[in-house]
Order: C-alpha cells, then structure tokens, then sequence
C-alpha cells in the first residue's frame, strides 16, 4: 500500500569511514559505524522522523515537518562531535569522525517501508555537495520553515545537480557552522580587519567580487558566477563565500580543487573539504598545478581600503 505526501526527506553520511576501517580495521570499525548510525537513529526518532534505511555508513530519513527535520540535524551533529569512545563504548583508538546532512522537501510516495520520489532524489544528489559538518538543505525546505528558523540558512546558489535538469535552490545551515567552525551568530567587527572582495583571473579574463556579492561559484556551468571551459572541470566545481570576517573555498566536484598560495611551493588539496583563502595565489581546478594542462585560476584576496588615499 502506498501514501503519497509531502515530506522531508534527509540523508546523512558518516564522513572518513574509509579511514576508519584502515586505521581500525574491519570488526572495530564496523562496531562504530553501527553504533553511529544506531544513535543517530534513536535522535531521529526523538524529533518525530523515521528511518527509512540505512545505506553503508549513511542513512535516509523522513519527516512530516520541515522544522522537524532541520532540529534533527543539528543533534545529529552535536551527537557525532560528542560520541568518545569511554564513555559510548566505542574501540579506544576510534579517530573523530564527521558528519554531513542534507534535507530536501517534496512530493513523496512511500511504498512498502522505502520512500521515492523527487525531493528523495535531490537530497541524494544535494548529499554529494555537503562538506564535513555542513547541512545544505532546498529552496522549497526552507520556505516550509517557520521565520525564525528560515533565517539560519543562507542562499549558496542555484545548483545543477547530477541527473536534474533543472537547477535547484541550495542552501547551507549558517547559524550553527561553517565547516569545522562553529559560528552561532555573525561578530561585528571593523571593516578594515577583514578581507572585502577577491580578484579572479584567468586566461584574459578578471572579475573582481565583493564580499557583499559572495558566494562565488566557479565551473564550466554557463549559470557559474565564474564559468571556466574544461572538461575535468564540474558544472559546479567549486565555491568561494565570505563568513565571519574570512573568505572561504568549498570543493564541491569529483575531481578535486587544488591550491597553492603565493611563495609556498606546497599544493593544498581539497575533495570536499574547506580552506581558507589569503593572500594570493592559484585555484586549480580537476587537476593539480603541476599538470600546465589544468584550469589555474589566479586569486588575490583585497582589502578595498587599502586602495584608498590615506589622508
């Protein structure tokens, strides 16, 4: 029998579980990933939603309430970041493991215990994009959201996502983190103590980007804010945000961004992950900076005041 209804559909992955089954082999490993994923379980059940399944080291859930589903994912992450391994009987030398939400809401059918439909397939696909620590939920979630909670999420971009032609409104959970920083509300502070803009430069092509006109998005798609041409490169590559006085770079592809700053002959290599951006150098994007093949981007972080007369 099936039951046709709106719904919030969240998907949630243990991030580093490759890691863990190296470092702790296959019986400890698998011990925390299913202890995880039993006591993420027991919260999403606290908060009024079901889980649909598991999936490896991840599972999907439903709710019947937006709201529902945006408090679960917040205790879902302070539940991750508290585990130790005394205290929850975890394997002693069980590293830190992170976690990484999205939500989408929509039109569901729900048959036999599993859940389709369109809001299902998003949220898989909006999972892909989602770094450690971040929850990234739809357009249509958020207007579902009381005033108070609809604020906590800022607008990333219209995103194409893998298998959906139409680009979808994506946004990231902004009151509680950042990536690996927590951030429960923006700090004032002067102006001149924070980076104001960024200088993107490619090929003959330059742009400069205010924070006020952030996030950047960088890709080959014609929708990107900075649309590069190069088949390594993703539709939606990559991001580029200010957040709390610092100018951040998400890699969203599959096949990495890569940075090295000026005078530092190391290469920062990003699959997912986040990386502050300073002072100047170059955005390497689906190959390294070694390959002269790739897609090197030239970034200089400006302070406009700086440019101005000093009287």
């Amino acid at each position: 029998m099936s039951d046709t209804k709106d719904r919030a559909i969240l998907f949630a992955d243990l991030r580093g579980s490759t890691a863990l089954y190296l470092k702790l082999g296959n019986s400890e490993a698998a011990t925390l990933v299913t202890h995880s994923l039993a006591r993420l379980g027991q919260h999403i059940a606290a908060c009024g939603g079901h889980v649909i399944k598991t999936l490896g080291d991840g599972l999907m859930a439903s709710f019947d309430h937006a709201d529902a589903s945006v408090e679960a994912s917040i205790i879902l992450h302070d539940a991750i970041e508290k585990m130790a391994p005394d205290a929850d009987g975890l394997p002693a030398r069980s590293p830190a493991i992170k976690l990484k939400v999205a939500i989408a809401w929509g039109e569901t059918v729900e048959v036999d215990g599993d859940c389709f439909g369109d809001a299902v397939n998003v949220a898989a696909r909006l999972l892909d994009l989602a770094g450690e620590g971040e929850t990234l939920i739809t357009g249509p979630l958020q207007r579902e959201l009381p005033s108070d909670q609809q604020e906590h999420f800022r607008s990333i971009d219209n995103l194409h996502l893998r298998g959906r032609q139409e680009p979808v409104a994506v946004l990231r959970m902004e009151a509680r983190r950042f990536g690996d920083t927590l951030s429960t509300q923006m700090l004032e502070s002067p102006a001149t103590d924070f980076p104001e803009g960024l200088r993107l430069a490619w090929l003959g092509m330059e742009r400069v980007f205010s924070t006020s006109n952030m996030p950047v998005v960088l890709g080959r798609s014609p929708q990107a804010s900075f649309c590069v041409s190069d088949s390594r490169v993703s539709r939606s590559h990559a991001r580029i945000e200010s957040h709390s006085g610092q100018i951040y770079l998400t890699d969203l592809s599959y096949n990495g961004t890569h940075v090295r700053f000026e005078n530092d002959e190391q290469v920062l290599t990003l699959r997912r992950g986040t990386c502050t951006l300073h002072g100047s150098g170059v955005i390497c994007l689906g190959a390294p900076p070694t390959d002269p093949t790739s897609t090197q981007i030239h970034f200089e972080v400006l302070s406009f005041s700086d440019t101005l007369p000093q009287y």
